[in-house]
């Protein structure tokens, strides 16, 4: 269990990263969606021990994340959003390299350890390659591989599948389903079908907060029946913005297509199911349009 209790930073430039953002989470795959600056990679660096939080706590089991680190990171996995690797350096050498600094010292199981990550992430007939050669989806492969190093209780992977084709992206999804359900796995990402198709639990961030917290099937079916769409003629979307709680908008097949929350079937559109992603757009909505207080003069 990864318990986050009232966590707050704000950085040298003044931006509140994270705002009192509070989570519990259990072993199992579980999604952070939010936009790009909702303070994901922040809560994650946080949770990874490589920036302090300015106050709040973050225990793993029985480990206290703030003034623990040494003993969390023995027991982390961590995938960042953009990793470095050196020149010329083939897969195996270079994961052999990571399981030494992780403290896989005895060569025979440090190589048995080494081969068997490899294969699991469908890497292993590439091992003498050069990873600064490998296409995106196989550096993303290796990075779960060196992630598992050390056999993590708590794995973080952030956005790992933004820039993949469409194939390897299912294939890095049924590589994350194929850890089990023994790890606590956070999932960070902005691409709502990730959250939907993996986790059985996650949260929506904005604005450094945690604005949601459920079931994506629970959370979704708190709209059944008010969701409704409209394929716009030119022209028409400011008006339909002012009619209506427009919570998306996208273009499909050179048309404007739009979804609204409404209690009641507003005139001309169509009802259709609520998706996940609908119940991400309204609460980012309403987040956007909560008021704040007042600054004290």
């Amino acid at each position: 269990m990864l318990t986050i209790s009232d966590v707050n930073k704000t950085y040298s430039n003044g931006v509140k990263a994270l705002d009192s953002v509070s989570l519990s989470i259990s072993n199992g795959l579980f999604g952070l969606l939010g936009p790009n600056g909702a303070g994901k990679s922040s809560l994650m660096r946080t949770i990874a021990t490589l920036q302090q939080p300015d106050s709040g706590s973050i225990k793993f089991n029985n480990v206290d994340v703030v003034y623990q680190g040494d003993e969390l990171r023995k027991r982390l996995g961590y995938l960042p959003q953009d990793f470095g690797v050196y020149p010329r350096i083939s897969a195996f050498d270079l994961l052999d390299h990571l399981a030494v600094l992780k403290g896989i010292r005895a060569k025979a199981e440090r190589h048995e350890a080494v081969n068997g990550l490899l294969a699991h992430t469908n890497l292993y007939t590439h091992k003498n390659k050069a990873v600064s050669a490998f296409s995106s989806g196989m550096r993303q492969r290796f990075g779960i591989a060196q992630a598992l190093l050390g056999d993590p209780e708590l794995l973080i992977v952030d956005e790992p599948t933004a820039g993949l084709d469409p194939e390897e992206r299912n294939r890095f999804h049924n590589l994350l389903v194929s850890l089990g359900e023994d790890k606590v796995i956070i999932l960070s990402t902005h691409i709502v079908d990730d959250v939907l198709e993996l986790c059985s639990d996650m949260a929506i961030m904005g604005s450094g907060k945690i604005l949601l917290q459920g079931n994506p099937i629970d959370v979704t079916s708190k709209l059944s029946g008010k969701i409704w769409r409209k394929t716009l003629l030119p022209n028409e979307l400011e008006e339909m913005q002012q009619l209506h709680n427009v919570i998306s908008t996208r273009l499909f097949a050179g048309r404007t297509v739009i979804h609204v929350l409404s209690e009641n079937a507003p005139q001309g559109f169509e009802s259709v199911p609520a998706s996940l992603e609908d119940a991400y757009f309204v609460t980012l909505n309403k987040n956007k349009a909560a008021p704040t207080a007042p600054k004290q003069a």
